[in-house]
């Protein structure tokens, strides 16, 4: 059976939410999160943008490392030679990124009013090979191009330009609805039939605009998976993103997991461990400030909440009367250090080395390297604005050297 794979643009699209953001070292935690969700992939941003290299460089190594599990790291890039062999040549170690998104309009709406002259149909095609070819030149593993404004782009040119970049080397095409117009039975139509003339895997990336950013992406990838191809789905954490926002990660592998209709005809490719689910969702919430909706999927305080007198009474006597999945598999609520109430000593930007000790004593945490890791503390602090998690602080005591990459001057 073909399957159904995950690849979160939390770390691309999900920080380009407008009136918010996210820092390099908050991104890091993003892909530790993912790696311990076991999502497949992370678009883990813009590696040939500069102030993104320093971070690029310490996720490359981290990886390495093991700190991310089994989670590929993927750049995400115009479909411009130019950017993608600017992008090749960031490494850590000898080692860069195996695994490249590239990006460009294909939509005659989106010639006519965005390229305006510039670039035309064959022209879109062209950049497209010429960026494929430059990505797999460059030591690139897998390569998927993004049509972006698939969803408002005439079927036959998206079965040309996904044929080319296959032609080219191109492992996968990204349908993305860039205005979230999609509906679930058109774009079930439309991935069944793109997946059938291209005979490779084909990608959603649905924006929620009309609310319905989780339904189209089940639905394009059932179309997919109809036409014999596994199929990927992007996500973001809490359904962040630009305007309404994108898919949420949670709420589109809870659908497939308990979506009435769907057993035996899709099947997750991934070793899905949702134990983290309520971690991540909390901490992406504190890091973003971005306060979780009350009925916020699986991770709102009121998902399990009961008071009508009939699903009271029903979910005493059996939660599953009112609950479709259990809570207790979406992991443990955080109780973070920093979160005490009464007396507490921190650790931070301004805090000495008793306070760093007695914190990471109480978290059982002991450093790789204790005057670097305090240093980092110190930094990541101050690049946050905030009290630091637990989870990041264990993760700054297991790894202070690859850390060490995301502050390549400002490191002792």
């Amino acid at each position: 059976m073909p399957q159904i794979h995950f690849l979160d643009v939390t770390n691309r699209d999900g920080v380009q939410t407008a009136r918010t953001g996210l820092s390099k070292f908050g991104k890091t935690m993003v892909n530790f999160y993912l790696g311990r969700l076991g999502v497949a992939q992370s678009e883990i941003g813009f590696p040939f943008l500069f102030h993104e290299v320093p971070y690029v460089r310490a996720q490359i190594a981290l990886a390495e490392a093991g700190a991310f599990g089994d989670l590929r790291l993927s750049g995400w890039c115009r479909g411009v030679a130019a950017d993608v062999e600017k992008a090749a040549r960031v490494r850590a170690g000898g080692t860069g990124l195996a695994h490249y998104n590239l990006s460009i309009s294909t939509s005659d709406y989106m010639i006519a009013n965005k390229f305006r002259g510039r670039l035309d149909r064959d022209a879109i095609i062209r950049e497209t090979v010429a960026a494929v070819r430059a990505a797999k030149a460059g030591g690139a593993r897998t390569v998927g191009v993004n049509a972006e404004d698939g969803s408002r782009t005439d079927e036959g040119f998206l079965t040309e330009f996904a044929l080319a970049a296959k032609e080219a080397g191109a492992d996968r095409v990204r349908y993305c609805d860039t205005i979230g117009g999609e509906t679930p039975e058109r774009i079930r139509e439309r991935f069944a039939g793109l997946a059938s003339a291209v005979a490779m895997p084909v990608e959603t990336h649905c924006h929620n605009d009309l609310g319905m950013a989780v339904a189209n992406s089940v639905s394009g990838a059932l179309g997919a998976l109809e036409a014999g191809q596994d199929t990927w789905i992007n996500t973001c954490v809490n359904g962040i993103g630009e305007r309404s926002g994108n898919a949420d990660l949670l709420s589109t592998i809870l659908a497939f997991r308990h979506g009435f209709g769907l057993e035996g005809r899709a099947e997750i490719g991934d070793t899905i461990d949702l134990g983290w689910a309520r971690r991540f969702a909390l901490w992406a919430s504190y890091a973003f400030g971005q306060p979780l909706p009350a009925n916020q999927v699986g991770v709102g305080r009121n998902a399990f909440a009961h008071e009508s007198g009939i699903h009271a009474d029903g979910a005493l006597k059996d939660h599953g009367n009112y609950e479709l999945y259990d809570e207790a598999t979406l992991g443990p609520f955080p109780d973070d250090w920093h979160a005490r109430p009464g007396r507490v000593v921190l650790t931070g930007e301004y805090g000495g080395k008793a306070g760093f000790r007695h914190v990471m004593d109480g978290l059982g945490a002991e450093p790789a390297d204790e005057d670097l890791a305090f240093q980092l503390v110190q930094l990541c602090n101050a690049q946050t604005g905030r009290p630091l998690t637990d989870d990041e602080l264990r993760l700054i005591a297991a790894h202070p050297r690859e850390l060490a990459l995301l502050f390549p001057d400002q490191i002792s």
